[in-house]
């Protein structure tokens, strides 16, 4: 008996130090995305959609700051101070600035409660690989349920920075990836972190962010297992006027509500808005991402996640309001 004992206090306490390790892991991965300087440019692939872009990220007294800037299609750039960005859309001069913005982008893809992800996910090591040059070790994310993806992480070697984030399905096939293909890491030029646009100071300034935090009484009474709600906020959404029979580079927006939920690797959104009849309800999937539309009453529903349709439609079917 007291062998069976030991033999069982010795498997829970390797199990244990497994879990810790990982933990470990994943706290050095998003801290690199956090307090390192880097700069690279990287393709992001869903579907049969590619785009590339370059980042900036730097480290100083007041926090992080960061440059994006879109390389492919109608040009736009991302300049990020901590927990607000400001997007700068050159065609109508126009820069939009949100507040309070989640910051579970590439490659800091984790969300506060990372920690948590061994209770929803099989994590490994696994073998190493090469990415933009560097070697990495990968990290396989096996799901415990089929209401999210599989993942495999590869991060730096030496210094711990996310190079490269693959989504899987059940038959194991990438439906998504996001990879460096150029990365340096050390001391940037941080006095180039700011909009390359000429004249940006005479540019029009749309406030994104009504109210960061807020109780709206909107509610999913049964999201997905380790889906835990990470913010709701009310948001303006810019939406054309032109449709309305107003001038073509004229806009107005929405007042939206979003909820974000997350597993700490994986998030839904749900936003409630007024409803207008020119929608049609329905669903539909891009590589990873799926959404679905639907009304509620006076108001339209829309979740949308980096999640299987299932997971989505529990949400949908779950979504409910109590007045305050």
């Amino acid at each position: 008996m007291a062998l069976i004992v030991f033999c069982l206090s010795s498997l829970v306490y390797a199990q244990n130090a497994e879990i810790q390790d990982i933990q470990n892991t994943l706290r050095r991965v998003q801290s690199a995305a956090q307090k390192l300087n880097y700069s690279g440019i990287f393709v992001y692939q869903q579907a049969n959609q590619i785009r590339t872009s370059r980042i900036m990220h730097g480290v100083d007294s007041q926090g992080e700051i960061e440059k994006l800037e879109i390389l492919d299609g109608k040009p736009r750039e991302y300049i990020r101070r901590n927990d607000e960005v400001s997007c700068y859309l050159p065609e109508s001069k126009t820069i939009q600035v949100e507040k309070s913005v989640t910051q579970e982008v590439f490659p800091a893809l984790l969300s506060n409660n990372f920690l948590s992800l061994s209770d929803v996910y099989l994590i490994k090591k696994a073998e190493f690989s090469r990415v933009a040059g560097n070697e990495c070790q990968i990290l396989s994310f096996e799901p415990k349920d089929s209401l999210r993806y599989g993942y495999r992480l590869c991060m730096d070697k030496t210094s711990g920075l996310l190079l490269r984030a693959q989504t899987v399905n059940s038959k194991n096939e990438v439906i998504e990836q996001i990879a460096f293909t150029q990365i340096s890491i050390g001391d940037i030029d941080k006095s180039r972190i700011k909009s390359s646009f000429p004249n940006v100071s005479q540019w029009h300034i749309e406030n994104l962010t009504v109210q960061a935090n807020v109780n709206s009484g909107w509610s999913v009474k049964l999201p997905p297992p380790g889906f835990k709600k990470t913010r709701e906020m009310k948001r303006l959404i810019p939406i054309s006027a032109a449709a309305n029979g107003a001038a073509a580079n004229s806009t107005k927006a929405n007042e939206v509500i979003q909820i974000i939920f997350s597993d700490g690797l994986s998030a839904i959104s749900v936003f409630i808005e007024p409803d207008t009849a020119s929608r049609t309800e329905g669903s539909l999937q891009q590589g990873a991402m799926t959404l679905m539309g639907r009304r509620q009453g006076e108001f339209w529903l829309t979740v949308v996640g980096e999640v299987p349709f299932a997971a989505i439609k529990q949400v949908m079917n779950s979504i409910e309001y109590k007045p305050k």
